[in-house]
């Protein structure tokens, strides 16, 4: 019995519902962890970066369908601080994307009317990586509907650090005191400043943790999480995330 179960949850997961979204409650931020690209390609045969350049591809159609429900910022954590510690070869390929990826879909991004955005630290990126992520957000800076903000270089305790250290000094300067230092006061000085705190985290390929992923802002965001890896990921599957989304209710710390 068990093992049919496995087999039946195993199908639903990996096939495409059929579901379509209304124009209530959407979630106006989305974040999502993009995992499972490397154990795509390892099911197939395929050296790992097959799995990244395969799960580059995922990503127009989640832009398009997020401009489409009326989402306002979509989060992609794309490279974090941490996956310096990949194969050279890996990380290699992987400053890599940005530029093929924005190369591809730039005009298209300037079409729809999306606006770039990066969040994470410029040290360390290669000039071709940062240059490619420059272009694209001078090109859509005008632009007026979805934010899509690359997390790239990014990690959340070193925002959060950085973030102290920013409060520290205007401190020592008298340009605040420490009873101004509230939850407000720290939220402005984070990459996320200008931008809502995500509603909904959606996480691929059975993985159920955060990975030093927006620690500060995802405090009262919903989780979602499915085995999908993130190269098998369909709009299907993303209107489903926002479906329990849209069934689930708010409380933060209420009743």
């Amino acid at each position: 019995m068990l093992e049919k179960f496995s087999k039946w949850k195993a199908e639903r997961e990996t096939k495409s519902p059929s579901y379509d979204v209304g124009t209530e409650n959407v979630p106006k931020h989305v974040a999502i962890i993009m995992d499972g690209n490397g154990r795509w390609a390892k099911n197939r045969g395929l050296p790992r970066v097959a799995g990244h350049r395969e799960g580059m591809k995922v990503i127009n159609k989640i832009v398009s369908k997020s401009n489409e429900i009326g989402v306002e910022v979509l989060t992609l954590y794309a490279f974090s601080t941490e996956n310096w510690k990949r194969p050279k070869t890996e990380v290699d390929f992987l400053m890599r994307l940005p530029e093929r990826f924005l190369s591809i879909e730039l005009p298209k991004l300037i079409e729809e009317n999306v606006r770039v955005r990066l969040m994470g630290s410029t040290e360390n990126l290669p000039d071709h990586t940062l240059r490619a992520v420059e272009t694209a957000v001078e090109k859509t800076k005008h632009n007026t509907g979805l934010i899509l903000n690359f997390a790239l270089n990014y990690g959340s305790r070193f925002e959060m650090v950085k973030a102290v250290q920013k409060i520290v000094e205007k401190a020592k300067d008298n340009h605040i005191s420490v009873e101004e230092i509230d939850e407000s006061i720290i939220a402005s000085h984070l990459m996320t400043n200008n931008l809502r705190d995500p509603d909904l985290l959606i996480r691929t390929s059975g993985e159920v943790r955060l990975s030093n992923f927006m620690l500060w802002q995802l405090a009262y965001s919903e989780f979602w999480f499915t085995e999908v890896l993130w190269p098998d990921f369909t709009e299907d599957h993303y209107v489903e995330a926002i479906r329990v989304y849209q069934n689930r209710a708010r409380r933060y710390g209420g009743v």
